[in-house]
């Protein structure tokens, strides 16, 4: 009766979808270190939860105007629930090894995103902000 689910494998992956909600898993990727994080994302219609299961990841919420950005980034902490509510800009940067559980609306990976592309100045405060936290 119990179901069981598991994701080894580097990247998000969606793995227990019902209606209205999905529970996924992000582990890390070359993707998710903080060089190689290039833009934020926003969702329309569903607040973002996320559980660091093990490692080390900074959740990050931004408010951008007029293409200045300003961040609240936070390192995580094992067993602490965060949530990123709708309408909010925010990524996730995450040091190898790192796993992160992901609670949202269904089927949000599908379609319900927007992204805001760093420019090079951005990307350099973004690097700033993390190195701070991550010294």
């Amino acid at each position: 009766m119990t179901e069981r689910y598991t994701h080894q494998a580097e990247g998000y992956n969606p793995f227990l979808i019902r209606e209205g909600w999905q529970v996924a898993q992000l582990n890390f990727e070359e993707a998710s270190l903080p060089e190689n994080i290039k833009r934020l994302d926003i969702h329309y219609q569903t607040d973002e939860a996320f559980l660091l299961i093990s490692g080390k990841a900074i959740l990050v919420s931004a408010i951008i105007n007029n293409d200045e950005i300003s961040y609240d980034m936070e390192e995580m902490k094992e067993g602490v629930t965060y949530n990123i509510p709708v309408n909010v800009w925010h990524t996730i940067a995450l040091k190898e090894g790192a796993k992160v559980l992901i609670i949202e609306k269904d089927k949000t990976h599908l379609g319900d995103f927007e992204f805001f592309d760093f420019n090079q100045s951005q990307h350099q405060q973004f690097l700033n902000e993390i190195n701070q936290i991550w010294k």
